[in-house]
């Protein structure tokens, strides 16, 4: 009985957001560029705007509306580009700000929206907002959150409390100039700027208009439930991890998801509404239900991560079944948009975790059910998790864990530069030498060669992706089923329109499968597969009801016209 509830609950809310044209992000492709290791136009091998502006042609190419950079504002570089020294320039490394105008001017002129990284939750310690609070120089003393310590018995300072940085490690650093420590909750050159005072909160909501200004069309809002702290300092409770340093020593509940944080994110909305249609979109790695708040207070939708944190190669059909119903039916039902983020920079690469076959099920999925698909560049061309040595890491969160722990700890091996081809450096960059090693299968696994391949990973994101402009897609409702134990079925349908119909074999033998008290026709056509099952493509099935669906396939169908 719950599984048909479920399943018209998720009937009743997508058909609810179908009811009236949607604005231009609600059904977006939206995809991350990692602007280090997109394309390099100079040679210094770091990536850079004037190289992605020369290859726009690929987002049209592969059906993107929309795509996001992460941080390109000047930095030192210490957690590359995400501790910020100035939040309205542009840092050299990428170009100039002549460089971005024309990127945003080309972007536009190609119907593609430009959205920027927004990283509110702290600046750069080289900041000149930090180095005056450094110096007690009005307004900018309490623009961050400083503390005298806990003094010993002895007379001596000491941390505040026991709150860890999620780098590990106390959150706490000490400064002479001040004598007080600074909260960070990422490194200690990342210092947390202090929301409760309200001339941050306009600092941040003038950034939000520089950029508005400048043409972009929203923001990505980085690590947003870490903006806010008790302003007590109080212990945390301990989880009973007995490793101090450990981001999971303490329970979170003085350092995260903090109530002031959603009215910070609802004065950021109210900003965004003083320009026309632009859009704002939440991290937020949290509970399901402090995330489904950023809908109520403001945000057009925070990141749905559950087809990263929830599932992986060894979940069963029902376990995606579960992730997508869980968000669908938690999502508001008449004001909410659901999208599907399957990588970033921050996570292992899709085929790594998956595997390929599954890998590419999983991007059917993102991409053909509802609200917003999201793609992480390299994505498309099914790149993997590149082996970077101890000398060549670069990420500190990889670098603080030390020889001994940082392949397990480092983001970098999903991070290494797109795969364009098969010369120098994948041509992602003239020179040989790259900020972070290009992946050895370049020479084999690269786009280029993927163009020129029937059965291949773009040849199947292409495709996949043209069905987004459907309405079935676009507006369509959705229905989840299983069929049996081992296969998931979605349905995206619509009054008057072709109807596309989702089958992934989570197993890996032969199913044959029923879909008549889901499918209202009688034949249906073969639109795609994944490659292990390439030969069904195209075919024309004349009896629904004893499908086969090949081991550890996934088939997509349409009705006829």
């Amino acid at each position: 009985m719950m599984k048909w509830i479920i399943t018209f609950c998720a009937v009743f809310l997508s058909s609810s957001l179908g009811h009236n044209e949607p604005e231009w992000w609600k059904s977006m492709s939206l995809y991350q560029i990692y602007p280090r290791s997109f394309k390099d136009s100079n040679g210094d091998g770091v990536g850079d705007l004037a190289g992605i502006t020369s290859k726009l042609e690929h987002f049209t190419d592969i059906n993107v509306d929309a795509f996001w950079l992460s941080p390109i504002y000047p930095s030192p570089m210490v957690d590359f580009g995400y501790d910020i020294s100035d939040f309205i320039n542009i840092d050299p490394i990428f170009g100039t700000m002549e460089d971005f105008e024309k990127l945003t001017k080309a972007a536009h002129d190609a119907s593609i929206k430009v959205i920027m990284d927004f990283v509110p939750n702290h600046s750069s310690d080289k900041h000149e907002w930090f180095q005056k609070s450094l110096q007690s120089i009005e307004p900018y003393t309490d623009y961050y959150v400083w503390h005298k310590g806990k003094v010993l018995p002895n007379g001596t300072a000491t941390v505040p409390n026991n709150w860890v940085s999620v780098f590990g490690g106390p959150a706490w650093t000490w400064r002479e100039e001040r004598q007080a420590y600074y909260f960070h909750q990422f490194a200690p050159e990342q210092p947390d700027l202090n929301y409760e005072n309200e001339k941050v909160v306009k600092a941040t909501q003038d950034v939000l208009r520089f950029w508005l200004n400048k043409g972009v069309d929203g923001f990505r809002i980085d690590a947003v439930p870490h903006l806010c702290e008790d302003s007590k300092f109080l212990d945390e409770p301990l989880t009973g991890n007995p490793n101090p340093n450990d981001y999971g020593y303490t329970h979170k509940i003085y350092t995260k998801d903090q109530p002031h944080t959603y009215k910070i994110v609802k004065g950021w909305r109210e900003v965004l509404n003083e320009y026309s249609n632009r859009v704002m979109m939440i991290e937020a790695y949290t509970s399901m239900s402090m995330t489904m708040k950023y809908y109520v207070y403001g945000a057009h939708f925070p990141f749905n991560f559950g087809l990263i944190t929830d599932t992986d190669k060894n979940s069963k059909a029902n376990d995606f079944k579960r992730t997508i119903d869980k968000w669908m039916l938690n999502m508001p039902l008449l004001d909410g948009t659901a999208n599907w983020v399957v990588g970033n920079h921050d996570k292992s690469r899709l085929v790594t975790r998956y595997g390929e076959y599954r890998a590419q099920a999983v991007t059917m999925m993102a991409l053909l059910l509802p609200g917003v698909g999201v793609t992480y560049n390299g994505e498309e061309i099914g790149m993997e998790d590149t082996w970077i040595s101890w000398e060549d890491t670069r990420d500190p969160q990889g670098c603080n864990a030390g020889r001994e722990g940082f392949e397990k700890a480092s983001r970098d091996p999903a991070r290494t530069p797109f795969q364009w081809d098969n010369t120098t450096s994948a041509g992602f960059s003239t020179n040989p030498k790259t900020w972070l090693p290009v992946n050895k299968n370049y020479v084999t696994l690269n786009l280029a060669a993927q163009k020129e391949q029937s059965k291949s990973y773009y040849a199947l994101y292409k495709a996949v992706s043209a069905l987004r402009k459907w309405p079935a897609i676009k507006q369509g409702t959705l229905v989840t089923r299983l069929l049996g134990d081992n296969v998931f079925v979605f349905a995206r349908t619509t009054s008057g329109e072709r109807s596309v119909y989702v089958v992934v074999n989570f197993v890996d033998k032969e199913e044959t499968i029923d879909l008549s008290t889901l499918v209202h026709a009688n034949r249906l056509n073969v639109y795609y597969a994944t490659t292990n099952a390439h030969h069904l493509i195209g075919n024309i099935i004349e009896d629904i009801t004893t499908l086969k669906i090949p081991a550890s396939a996934a088939v997509i169908y349409t009705t006829l016209n």
